[in-house]
């Protein structure tokens, strides 16, 4: 039976499709358990935040660079959405991630004695209300966002 790896994803940033050497998207919910006396007596929803790094060799890392260069520069490209979809045999997995800001942080890491590609890494965060959509699931109800 196949199952989803790391090698079944394939990464789509706005309107370019890239290869990840890595790709991480942690989501931050501060929600906390409501205390009397302390005991639970139930949930307080906290603030979220998402954010995570790709890491793209020097091929990919041109894409991006053409994209920052069509917008001006790195720090005026538009936020943008990602799409990272894998499936193999009866598994799919689609996660949608929403106005991502991106910067450049390893810019350089180069050691003369190895054999290894060349890596950057591009940090993001996520700054839409849509947030977050695992398999079409949003992360946030419906009305935490609403009016925003």
């Amino acid at each position: 039976m196949s199952r989803i790896s790391g090698k079944c994803f394939d990464f789509q940033l706005g309107d370019l499709v890239i290869h990840a050497e890595k790709f991480t998207c942690d989501i931050e919910d501060g929600s906390e358990v409501a205390k009397t006396k302390g005991v639970p007596v139930g949930r307080l929803s906290g603030p979220v935040g998402a954010s995570g790094e790709i890491e793209v060799d020097s091929t990919n890392l041109k894409l991006v660079i053409e994209a920052a260069r069509s917008a001006g520069s790195f720090r005026e490209m538009p936020t943008f959405d990602i799409v990272a979809y894998a499936k193999a045999g009866d598994e799919e997995k689609r996660v949608e991630i929403f106005g991502c800001a991106l910067k450049v942080s390893k810019l350089l890491d180069v050691d003369s004695n190895s054999a290894t590609k060349d890596l950057t890494t591009l940090p993001y965060e996520v700054t839409s209300p849509d947030f977050v959509r695992i398999n079409g699931v949003p992360y946030l109800s419906a009305d935490e966002t609403e009016g925003l």
